[in-house]
């Protein structure tokens, strides 16, 4: 028989047909017999797709598309139209929160609830998840980087101010002693020399130039190394872009401006992926290979590696780790904190990557940075099992004000929250514990380090960092039910989820916009007063010791190997209130013999010690007057940018000088 052929509508025709495979009936476990093929008829020319219903623009137009990306343009709208009309250059007692125009709330509310809507979709169309991270990320982090005509953050032009001295001088001097700790960016120079040939490489002017754009570019760095972590625990792509998007919301201790701990903490997990995807021992996950045993948001364990393959693995991982001691002191030991905890489980037991990275940070302890490492060994006595003072956040007592006080409170709220989060997800799904066992003790090992030390006040915030990743994981667990059980079950969950997931992105929001930006006054500072700054510097000769209240003002390093510092409000409380009883005699008892000193001013000063709970409210304007008043001190330059005072010496002698009343050193 001849056999007929039949072109399809496209030109192309069809092959063959076959005989359709035998399937098994359900209902008696019996094969039922093959089904007859189909008559083979002339298929007809394909339609023209009407408007909206195929793939053409018209497509975009349909509901499912429509919610989309109609709410991502909306939100981009709202916020670009907001930006301009952010009054930064007026910022009162609650930073920004009051400068915001209400579009730019808005926006993120839009924003979140078009994340909302593409998670329906995230399995299938994954990008549209990551797009929402993308924008929540820009706006959140990028409105300074658009709007401030200076650095932010005082800390990050310190930073510059280092790079400066490296591009100047073409090298570090970690053996020279130099005031306010200063000498410890010598010693641990790899960050500021990577800036530096960055800069020479593309030439431009300075890491000013982009230094603002820190916290969106380490933001984008980190988005797909978090990605990688979370999909290594979970094939449920709405788990991890929630996870990713709570981490970007609980991200708010400011550590990711341009500075070492941001370059460092990106290496931490980018160290981390690649141990919890390559370094899984053999014979070591067996009960955890089995889909009945696993929650079913799990994914399986990443197939063994043989020693070999780990050998080359911590080849390939020791120039990061060997970055990292290069770039930061504590991330070291947070990274050694996590292997060993991972070391608790039969899975992650690799003592040759433990030991290596060991090494490395004690040949570079040893070494190059051996000067703070013997200090730091020396004040342990003093503040080891010191629970209380290791937790305490920053130097002094409370907040004072309004604003203060509520960033603290919003702090609080927001690690209640996510503790919160996280404890139910670790009570209720178990088996996802169990299969997702190293993020949850990724998260538990730099806890211990309250212990040890406070780390200059900060010890609270860098635990908190180095936990997050984990703790948003696990809150986003509860928030994300598995899309597995019994109709009845999956219905309670689904109404659950449809409750508890918009209110808990809201308020972890609502907790983000105070604590990020609830003390922009003291991030932000006018080009005028930063002018100021350097302005008075250059009227001190070399060797001149500049006081000031604290060094969180813009150019408060400024030349910092030319000149001693002391920032005298940096210290308890009490002893602040001791030297607001006599300002000028609290600071001339600190003036070495012979040595020419300063008082400098500024209005973010007076905004630090309020923020920090450094002086009492009216404190600082006291302060002015009374060393204004005295003739100890001669006013040099007086305006609304700052204040800058001459230390006048009674005599050149000076035998009857009283001594400073904690007879401390004035700097260093």
């Amino acid at each position: 028989m001849r056999q007929r052929v039949y072109e399809t509508g496209d030109g192309t025709q069809p092959a063959p047909a076959t005989e359709a495979p035998a399937w098994a009936d359900p209902r008696r476990g019996q094969e039922a017999p093959p089904a007859s093929p189909a008559p083979l008829t002339r298929s007809a020319p394909p339609r023209r797709p009407r408007s909206g219903s195929g793939p053409g623009p018209g497509s975009r137009l349909r509901p499912p598309q429509l919610v989309t990306w109609l709410p991502l343009l909306t939100a981009a709208a709202l916020w670009s139209w907001s930006l301009p009309r952010i009054g930064f250059r007026d910022i009162g007692e609650f930073g920004l929160l009051d400068r915001f125009p209400i579009a730019f709330y808005l926006a993120l509310a839009v924003l979140t609830a078009g994340f909302l809507l593409t998670l329906r979709r995230a399995g299938t169309a994954p990008l549209w998840p990551l797009a929402y991270c993308v924008a929540l990320l820009v706006a959140i982090k990028a409105p300074p980087a658009l709007l401030y005509d200076s650095v932010r953050y005082a800390w990050a032009s310190k930073h510059d101010a280092v790079i400066a001295r490296l591009l100047a001088e073409g090298t570090v001097h970690p053996h020279a002693e130099l005031s306010g700790g200063m000498s410890a960016y010598d010693q641990w120079p790899g960050f500021f020399s990577l800036n530096a040939a960055l800069i020479r490489a593309f030439g431009v002017e300075g890491a000013a130039s982009y230094t603002n754009w820190a916290p969106v570019a380490f933001g984008l760095l980190t988005l797909p190394v978090l990605v990688l972590i979370y999909r290594t625990f979970t094939d449920d792509w709405r788990l991890v872009w929630t996870a990713v998007w709570i981490f970007q919301l609980a991200n708010w201790v400011g550590q990711d401006y341009l500075a070492p701990q941001a370059f460092a903490y990106l290496l931490f997990l980018s160290v981390f992926a690649v141990v919890v995807r390559h370094f899984v021992r053999p014979g070591s996950a067996r009960t955890l290979r089995a889909r009945d045993r696993l929650d079913p948001a799990a994914t399986s364990v990443p197939p063994p590696t043989g020693w070999r393959q780990r050998a080359v693995c911590v080849a390939i991982l020791a120039p990061l780790i060997a970055a990292i001691n290069a770039s930061h002191q504590l991330t070291p030991v947070m990274l050694c904190m996590t292997l060993m905890a991972l070391c608790l489980t039969r899975r992650y037991r690799n003592l040759g990557l433990l030991a290596v990275t060991g090494l490395i940070m004690l040949v570079w302890d040893l070494t190059m940075g051996r000067v703070l490492f013997l200090d730091t060994l020396s004040t342990l006595r003093d503040s080891v099992g010191d629970l209380m003072k290791n937790s305490r956040p920053g130097f002094a007592g409370e907040p004072t004000g309004a604003g203060p006080e509520l960033v603290g409170t919003a702090n609080i709220l927001m690690v209640l929250v996510l503790g919160g989060l996280a404890g139910t997800a670790v009570l209720l799904r178990r088996r996802l514990v169990r299969s997702a066992l190293p993020l949850l003790l990724a998260a538990a090992a730099p806890v211990p380090l309250f212990a040890v030390n406070d780390y200059g006040g900060e010890m609270l915030f860098r635990v908190y960092l180095f936990g997050l990743p984990g703790t948003a994981f696990f809150a986003a667990a509860a928030l994300v039910p598995a899309a597995a059980g019994t109709n009845r079950a999956r219905r309670y969950a689904r109404r659950a989820t449809a409750i508890a997931l918009p209110l808990a992105l809201l308020a972890l929001l609502g907790g983000f916009l105070p604590s990020y930006y609830g003390k922009e006054g003291m991030q932000y500072a006018p080009p005028a007063e930063a002018a100021f700054v350097k302005r008075s510097y250059d009227r001190a000769p070399d060797g001149a010791l500049i006081m000031a209240t604290t060094g969180s003002f813009p150019g408060a390093y400024y030349r910092y190997d030319h000149y001693e510092r002391w920032f005298f409000t940096e210290q308890e409380v009490p002893e602040n209130l001791k030297m607001l009883r006599d300002p000028a005699g609290y600071l001339d008892a600190g003036v070495p013999d012979g040595r020419p000193a300063y008082v400098l001013l500024t209005p973010s000063q007076d905004k630090a010690t309020i923020g920090e709970g450094y002086l009492p409210a009216g404190g600082f304007a006291r302060m002015s007057e009374a060393l204004k008043r005295s003739p100890r001190f001669r006013v040099v330059e007086e305006s609304a940018e700052g204040l800058f005072l001459e230390h006048v010496p009674e005599s050149p002698e000076r035998p009857d000088r009283p001594s400073r009343p904690d007879g401390a050193a004035p700097a260093g």
